[in-house]
């Protein structure tokens, strides 16, 4: 158990049947009343964000959970099946505990946290930026960048995004993965 003078980011625990994580936090005592502490906290099972107050010496149910380096092995009907970097041990996990999954190519290196006591997936992160090569976009116009004007383009991932109007097919461009937009393209 942990009380609210634990509290720091990045802790996980267990409350209102659900997981989740501290984004930010806050001590607070005001000059009239008990002290509290405000919360930022994310749902580890549904990704929402939502903020709460919690009355100082509040306890929670602490849960560990571990970061594993995993590789992207390939796709298929069960999910995605990655392989541990050191044990070389190899699981499968849904699509909807992926963050970026559109943006995931093979050979990819990942992190999979897990529920330590239960050792069970809880979501995988890819790199907050991937390089990914355009496979499709319409020919780009030399001399037009005046203007922030995009156009639609395909990954080799088969994900589609907007790039600017000087993108061309067979480039290297960076994305970011926490939202699925062009970032800048690789030299």
């Amino acid at each position: 158990m942990a009380s609210t003078s634990d509290f720091k980011n990045g802790l996980t625990f267990h409350w209102n049947n659900d997981l989740y994580t501290i984004i930010e936090f806050l001590h607070v005592k005001p000059g009239k009343g008990p002290a509290f502490v405000r919360t930022k906290l994310k749902s580890i099972t549904t990704g929402k964000v939502l903020d709460n107050t919690f009355p100082s010496g509040s306890k929670v149910e602490e849960v560990r959970i571990e970061r594993r380096p995993y590789q992207f092995l390939y796709k298929d009907d069960q999910g995605y099946h990655f392989m541990h970097n050191e044990t070389f041990d190899q699981i499968f996990i849904q699509e909807a505990l992926i963050n970026g999954a559109p943006f995931l190519k093979d050979g990819e290196e990942c992190e999979i946290v897990f529920h330590a006591e239960e050792e069970r997936p809880l979501f995988c992160d890819l790199p907050p930026k991937v390089e990914l090569q355009i496979t499709y976009t319409e020919p780009g116009i030399k001399g037009d960048t005046a203007t922030n004007t995009m156009k639609p383009a395909t990954l080799e991932t088969g994900a589609e995004i907007r790039v600017p109007l000087f993108i061309n097919e067979g480039e290297m461009i960076r994305v970011d993965t926490r939202d699925g937009s062009y970032s800048e393209r690789v030299k």
